[in-house]
């Protein structure tokens, strides 16, 4: 679990920073399910900094995805008020 919850994280990451229009949405899926990983791969002992270092690139990569996201709305809202 902690080992899918970093690399889940990363991609939520990647995908956050570059992602146009629907893969927003994708993102902010996948830092979800990456969160989800690492809260349970933390009870793990041998793989607890794994679990913390995909709990913390899920949380970046969500809060990332989601101000991108309410951003795009916001200049496709400014724009459609400005005709």
């Amino acid at each position: 679990m902690a080992v899918a919850s970093l690399v889940l994280g990363i991609i939520a990451l990647v995908v956050s920073i570059f992602s146009m229009g629907s893969l927003g949405v994708v993102g902010i899926i996948i830092g979800v399910l990456g969160l989800i990983f690492g809260i349970v791969g933390r009870k793990d002992e041998e793989k607890k900094g794994m679990a913390t270092a995909g709990i913390v690139c899920s949380i970046i990569g969500l809060s990332l995805g989601l101000l991108l996201m309410i951003a795009c709305v916001g200049c496709a809202g400014a724009l459609a008020a400005s005709y």
